[in-house]
Parts: structure tokens; sequence; C-alpha cells
């Protein structure tokens, strides 16, 4: 039995604000997944500041919610969908404010009562910051395969036909927003040594000239390779179109937490080729392949090209890992996350009250 028999969750979010990115895809789908999956023990406000809650659930790190995380009569619960380094390593910020940035981040950090990370590596990343571990809690990032889920041959081609691809092209998609952390160039790189396969990147600048590297990717993306295309950046609801009509998914990141692009593109049973990155170990199991190098990349790739079988054994592998990240195990986990973190702030708090009455 509940303490409560229904809790208030005011959600705050500005992902909204700028498109193209893992932060808004994340938080549009941890809130739709409470919303419609656990409408019986949670009622659910997005951005209400007059709102009374049990809960704060803060998905960005904005000042305001800073100050709105100061609140006693709530349990204040933060997303960590990055470290200070990933935002660094993506944006460009003038060196003098670096300092002052990485301290804002982990401060806001700090004044939550739980944290939310969608990477158990970043626990120990998190403690080397100075934040107690044990207000730490892994719960891994969540789509659904209502709206991300194949659409068939039609709609393949039709999609493929819009970017002039070859109906019958062997396409490997990669997917984010266009920075020097995202291995952008390494995907070109890897495009230019597999000249008869079609690559395609679907993502753009969401932060303008801010972005790391801009003047060297934006060259890039004005005169590609002629087996690279770049579709700038696609609205959400499209994206279940470009993961239609690709073969594998690649992802040469240097730096990720849990991509949504990864969680997104396994409902449709396709490869994954991903930089051999430590945090994958625990998200990915052994259901990736992994390259150190753009020869290592080229080789995989042509690999599930020319091998029917090692193609199907590894888009076993996607659906596999399709089926562990469910839609109920991921709300079971946030079902419990939730109550228990009530629990722990204010139960003793209302036994107490109760008592009184």
């Amino acid at each position: 039995m509940n303490p409560k028999e229904k809790y208030k969750i005011a959600m705050f979010s500005s992902a909204g604000a700028v498109a193209g990115q893992g932060v808004g895809s994340a938080y549009e789908e941890q809130v739709n997944l409470i919303q419609t999956g656990a409408s019986d023990l949670f009622e659910v406000t997005i951005n209400k500041w007059a709102s009374d809650p049990d809960i704060q659930h803060f998905h960005t790190i904005d000042p305001g919610f800073m100050l709105r995380m100061k609140r006693k009569n709530s349990v204040n619960i933060a997303y960590c969908h990055f470290l200070p380094e990933t935002v660094t390593e993506s944006l460009k910020f003038p060196k003098p404010l670096l300092p002052v940035i990485n301290k804002y981040i982990i401060d806001f950090y700090n004044l939550a009562d739980q944290l939310v990370v969608v990477n158990p590596s970043f626990i120990d990343e998190l403690v080397k910051y100075g934040i107690d571990r044990d207000k730490i809690t892994y719960i891994p990032n969540f789509v659904s395969k209502e709206k991300f889920h194949p659409l068939g041959k039609t709609v393949r081609n039709e999609w493929r036909d819009r970017y002039e691809i070859d109906r019958d092209a062997f396409v490997v998609l990669g997917c984010g927003q266009v920075q020097t952390r995202k291995g952008v160039q390494d995907f070109v790189k890897t495009a230019t040594m597999l000249p008869h396969i079609q690559f395609v990147w679907a993502g753009g600048f969401s932060f303008g000239p801010m972005t790391e590297g801009y003047d060297e990717l934006k060259a890039i993306m004005e005169n590609p390779p002629k087996n690279v295309t770049f579709t700038g950046i696609v609205d959400r609801e499209d994206m279940v179109n470009i993961y239609n009509m690709a073969d594998v998914l690649f992802i040469p990141s240097f730096n990720e937490l849990f991509p949504m692009t990864i969680l997104e593109a396994i409902n449709f049973n396709i490869p994954l080729v991903c930089r051999n990155l430590d945090l994958y170990q625990d998200i990915l199991f052994d259901s990736y392949q992994t390259g150190e190098n753009n020869d290592d990349f080229a080789h995989i790739i042509q690999m599930l090209m020319d091998d029917t079988q090692n193609y199907k054994y590894w888009s076993k592998k996607s659906e596999q890992l399709s089926n562990f990240y469910s839609k109920e195990h991921v709300l079971d986990m946030w079902k419990k996350f939730y109550v228990e973190s009530w629990e722990k702030k204010f139960k003793d708090v209302k036994e107490i009250d109760d008592a009184v009455e």
C-alpha cells in the first residue's frame, strides 16, 4: 500500500526549446510514459510554476529551476543527461567561463534530493565530483515502440526517393547533433573508404556557431562526398521514416551517455556499430559491434553488407536489446523510484502528522 493514494508530479524542462537534441527526445518519452502508464498513481503537470507538487522532476538545468529546487515541500529530482566535460566538448565557451559553468552544473546536481542517471557508468564520475552516491539512481532511457517501429518497404522507398538515395542501396545511418564529439568527421571519413555504400547523417547544428568544430563541420556539410547525405535537423515525428530507410546504425561518438538514437533504432532491428567506449558495456551488453578506428568501422560495415548471416545475427541482437528495454520494465523502475523518493523524504513526517490528528 502506497503512503499516498496519488502523487502530484511537476515536470520542468526547457528541452523542447532546442530542436534535434537527445535530451528533448528523452524528456518527451519519459513524460509520456508516466502520463499514459501510471495515471492511476501520478498526476502530472508540465512547467506549471503555480503547482503544489509532491515531487518535482527537473529535466534540464535552467537557473530558474535551481531556484525552484530549493522548495522544501517537494522531493526534488534532477536528471543527469551530461557531465561538465560533455558540455565543454560539445559547445564553445570562453575559457574563463569554464570553471563557472562546471561549478554551476555540479551545484545544480548537488542541490537535488535525488539524481537520476541514464547510464550506470556515470555514477562513479559523479561521485568524483563530490556527489553523494546514495542519492544517485540509474534508470535507462526509453523509446515507445508505438512511435518507433518498422513501416515497410513502401515508406522505405518513398523516403529514399525524397533524399535521392537508390532504393537498392545499402544505407548506413548516423544520428545526432552535428558536432565534433559525435564523431561526424570519422563518419564521413569512413564513408569515403566505402564509396559503394550510402551514408546518411540525420541531424544538424542545434546550437549554431556555438557548436564545437562548427567551421570545419559546416564546410563538410556544404560539400560532402558523393555517397554522404546530411539531412539537417529532422522533426522527431519524421525520424521513424529515417530509421525505416536504414540498414545499419553507425554511432562513432567519442563521448555519450545513453544515445536516444540507439534506443530508437533497435526498434527497427537494425545492427549497431559504435566506437569502443566503456560506457556502452553496461547498457548494450553484447548486442553491438565495436571499432577503435575508421579501418575497423569500414571493415564491420562491409561485412554486414556482404554476409547475410552476419547481418541477421546482429539484427537479432538489436531485437533482443529492444525487448530488454521494454516499456513495462522501465515504467516499473520509475514508479518504484518516485514513490521511494517521496517516502525517503516525507514518510516519517506524514506518520507523525497522522498520529497527531
